[in-house]
């Protein structure tokens, strides 16, 4: 059974930073991809960042150059480290994953989902 486990989440000013982690286990699947995405109350689940086995990476538009994804299949651990966070990064966080060699964006691509951690940001 795959259990993908989120934490770090928390309350920040705004322009602080956070940094989530997701343990995962179960998740045997290392060369696929593993993905962050949120949702903040009264929006659809939106995509923020994903990567791939070999480190590649793809990020939302609003959260270039602001936020790193990375993994570490030793530790089996997938991080997410938020910096200058605005008042609109707040929302539940996800951790994701899948079983696909390709994939986008898009919450329709991951299969395994953590239950979240909430990132809340006051101006």
């Amino acid at each position: 059974e795959v259990q993908l486990v989120e934490s770090g989440g928390g309350s920040v000013q705004s322009g602080g930073s956070l940094r989530l982690s997701c343990a995962y286990y179960g998740y045997t699947y290392m060369t696929y991809y593993m993905g962050w995405f949120r949702q903040a109350p009264g929006k659809e689940r939106e995509g923020v960042a994903i990567i791939d086995s070999n480190g590649s990476t793809s990020y939302a538009d609003s959260v270039k150059g602001r936020f790193t994804i990375s993994r570490d299949n030793a530790k089996r651990t997938l991080y997410l480290q938020m910096n200058s966070l605005k008042p609109e990064d707040a929302a539940m966080y996800y951790c994701a994953a899948n079983e696909k060699t390709w994939c986008q964006l898009r919450t329709a691509d991951f299969g395994y989902w953590g239950q979240g951690t909430q990132v809340t940001v006051s101006s």
